[in-house]
């Protein structure tokens, strides 16, 4: 299986999720701090490949949420610089094994990219984080 470096927001209820799913398809992880890894625009752009700026947001940032910040009028280049000052507002996870990467967990794209055991999913939609009233940096929504 494959060795996956796993960038989460710690205490994250989605990416546990995540990473049990993970974990029980027989992969290892290396996790590290999302907000806390010194990005640049150039390494995030990797992550997003070809991918709608849109697809880039964690939409359950409370900017988002609010209708503050509307992913779809974005820039590519504008949508990098917030993400580097605000790292909340990346999709979680990033992944990458080797020079691969990946930005959210599509279960079908994580499951072609490295394999999933899918019984391990669960009903639940793993790609987004379950906070209703309370964001996942702890802000009222």
């Amino acid at each position: 299986m494959a060795k996956i470096i796993f960038w989460e927001k710690p205490g994250c209820k989605g990416n546990s999720k995540q990473k049990e799913i993970l974990l029980a398809s027989g992969h290892e992880l290396d996790v590290r701090d999302l907000l806390t890894d010194n990005w640049t625009k150039d390494e995030l752009a990797k992550f997003f490949g070809a991918r709608p700026v849109a697809e880039w947001f964690n939409i359950t940032n409370p900017k988002i949420k609010s209708g503050e910040l509307d992913p779809q009028q974005i820039s590519a280049d504008d949508a990098l610089n917030m993400m580097v000052a605000e790292p909340l507002l990346i999709v979680r996870p990033l992944m990458q094994v080797g020079n691969e990467r990946l930005a959210g967990f599509e279960v079908e794209q994580v499951h072609n990219w490295v394999g999933l055991k899918l019984e391990s999913v669960g009903e639940r939609d793993p790609k987004n984080c379950p906070c209703v009233t309370i964001a996942c940096d702890g802000t009222e929504i």
